[in-house]
């Protein structure tokens, strides 16, 4: 049976200190959670959080990566370099990295291998936005997602790879899918998976749902059967809410 994990991303927000004070608040209300906990955070909180979560269950994860090990990229931070401080997941691909700093299929499915190739655990986002959703063609998006993000990697490397659903439409803006409706959706990937890969390989996929998820809807989604957990935006900024959400199920 797949575990659930639950995820927070942070985005650009949060100094060091406002880091340190957010472990300290949340470590005791989620110390005894049976599920995964993966919080990621800007790069310069990073090193703050990792000493924060020592001694817990808690995981960290950086929000982007250039696919190269080293070299002339002024600005970029490489898998190498998050692996080296302890971290050991990373986002890639969100909406707002594919919006707002042009990045495309082709170098996503770069970061992944690169993040593979050095032993991180890559959270694939991919998702429709509204335009898409409203003329029938979220199914079409998904599957061309998928084919482009993952292509060559192997079974071992996909199996190891959580994809995040975030329906574009859904992400900040206070609409959440219905269960129903992230269910069937995500239930769709898994079978995108199982043709590409076999139904084996497929069936150990994370595949999280993503999309305003707060302490009131996170139960009903995540209780779905093919939601394994969810990648958690703004709810995760707060110690109070993040920690109601991992412990949706107690």
């Amino acid at each position: 049976m797949r575990e659930k994990i639950i995820a927070g991303n942070w985005k650009m927000n949060k100094l060091p200190n406002e880091t340190i004070a957010f472990f300290e608040e949340i470590i005791p209300f989620i110390s005894n959670s049976k599920n995964e906990i993966v919080i990621c955070v800007p790069y310069t909180d990073l090193f703050y959080a990792l000493l924060s979560v020592q001694g817990t269950k808690i995981k960290i994860g950086a929000q982007n990566m250039h696919w190269e090990e080293k070299g002339a990229y002024t600005g970029e931070i490489s898998p190498q370099m998050l692996k080296a401080i302890g971290v050991e997941y990373v986002i890639i691909g969100h909406s707002e990295r594919r919006k707002h700093f042009s990045e495309t299929d082709e170098n996503v499915n770069k970061k992944i291998k690169a993040a593979h190739n050095v032993g991180l655990i890559p959270i694939l986002c991919i998702g429709e936005t509204l335009e898409d959703n409203e003329a029938g063609k979220t199914k079409e998006i998904l599957i061309n997602q998928i084919k482009l993000d993952l292509k060559d990697l192997t079974n071992d490397q996909i199996e190891s790879t959580i994809i995040a659903y975030e329906p574009i439409w859904a992400i900040g803006t206070g609409k959440t899918a219905t269960k129903e409706y992230a269910n069937k959706t995500i239930k769709w990937i898994r079978e995108e998976l199982a043709n590409i890969y076999g139904k084996e390989s497929a069936d150990k996929v994370i595949i999280q749902y993503g999309g305003s998820i707060k302490p009131e809807n996170s139960k009903e989604l995540f209780e779905m059967p093919d939601i394994d957990g969810g990648l958690v935006g703004g709810a995760s900024l707060k110690a109070e809410e993040f920690a109601k959400i991992v412990n949706y199920d107690k």
